[in-house]
């Protein structure tokens, strides 16, 4: 299939965009398809810079951060949690598909797992197709 999907990716930096460092010093391979924004916690990605990144024509939006109970800021992979849970139901409410947005637990050890989740992320958007919104910019 000839569609790349865009995927922006907020990474704990902790955790995830740890995950992702150590995918590329194994030299995993992964589509180059993931644009990471390095965040100090998931916990501090708030459900507007989600909006915001599909409204800009991301096809895909990944959340990362550590898994519970290794959240360095004690509880934000909680509260990211129940943002992700909220903002997955509102964008079904809104007739956007779900399946666009997703969350993930990979700690700084798992470069495979951070590798395997963005391969199946953009087969996942392959199939779906392009962002309906287009993007506004």
């Amino acid at each position: 299939m000839s569609f790349t999907p865009n995927i922006v990716g907020f990474a704990c930096q902790w955790c995830t965009y740890a995950g992702a460092d150590l995918a590329g010093n194994l030299r995993a391979k992964y589509p180059p398809s993931v644009k990471l924004i390095k965040v100090p916690c998931s916990g501090r990605v708030k459900p507007e810079y989600v909006l915001e990144a599909f409204a800009r024509g991301a096809d895909g939006v990944l959340v990362g951060g550590c898994h519970f109970g290794d959240c360095h800021y004690k509880d934000g992979n909680y509260k990211t949690k129940n943002r992700t849970d909220m903002l997955s139901q509102l964008l079904e409410d809104m007739g956007f598909d779900p399946r666009r947005f997703r969350q993930e637990w990979i700690s700084g050890a798992e470069g495979q797992k951070f590798a395997q989740v963005i391969t199946e992320f953009t087969e996942e958007l392959q199939e779906l197709g392009p962002n309906p919104l287009g993007g506004q910019e």
